[in-house]
Parts: C-alpha cells; sequence; structure tokens
C-alpha cells in the first residue's frame, strides 16, 4: 500500500499534469476563437484546415485523458490508487510513474492486450 509520503507524490505529479493539459487546451481554444478562414491560396487553406483538424484530435485526447487523470485524483482520495481493479492487488510503483493514470497492475494489463489481440480490437 502505497503511504501517505507516496499518495502526496502522485497528487502533485497528476495535478501539475492536469495544469499543463487545462493550459494547452485553453491555449488551442484562444488560438482557435482567431482562426481567419479568409485564405488567399487554396492550399493555404488546406493547410490550415489539417492543422486545426490535427490539433482538435490532440486535443480530444488530451480532454480524455484528463478526464483519467480526475479518475487518479479521486482515487487517490478514495483510498483505492495503486491497487489494481482487476485483482485487487498493488500495482507497482514503477508502474505507477510510468503511467500515473493506471488501473491495472502488469500482469492484468497484459492479459487485457492478449485478450484484444485475439480478439482483433
Amino acid at each position: 500500500m502505497l503511504d501517505k509520503e507516496k499518495k502526496e507524490y502522485f497528487k502533485g505529479l497528476l495535478n501539475q499534469w492536469l495544469d499543463d493539459l487545462l493550459d494547452e487546451f485553453s491555449k488551442t481554444v484562444n488560438g482557435m476563437s482567431g482562426f481567419e478562414d479568409k485564405f488567399p491560396d487554396p492550399l493555404d487553406r488546406a493547410t490550415a484546415e489539417s492543422e486545426k483538424s490535427f490539433n482538435l484530435r490532440i486535443r480530444d485526447r488530451e480532454r480524455k485523458l484528463i478526464n483519467k487523470i480526475k479518475e487518479a485524483l479521486e482515487r487517490i482520495e478514495g483510498g483505492t490508487y495503486g491497487i489494481c481493479e482487476d485483482c485487487e492487488e498493488e500495482i507497482s510503483e514503477g508502474r505507477l510513474e510510468a503511467r500515473p493514470v493506471t488501473t491495472l497492475c502488469i500482469e492484468c494489463k497484459r492479459k487485457q492486450e492478449n485478450v484484444e489481440r485475439i480478439k482483433g480490437i
């Protein structure tokens, strides 16, 4: 079980990550609000539209990550952070360092990936 110091460490890490993502999200929204669609050259317009679409896809992925970070913070507060949701064993600190939003220990994650590979998901 994670001690109080480790929980505070991961809480700080997750909050910093959340702040960084929200800052980037805000920059994208502000940048797009001034998006001018008056381009003299169709190629310039196509490039701008492509970049806008790419940025929106990235922000959508980040939005999903923001939700995972918030859920991880809730698990810290609820006392279930660092516990595998499948086998209920502890998730190693190394795994939490690598993927602080994880809900599965490495063994359960491997099993999940094997099932997905077999099903072709």
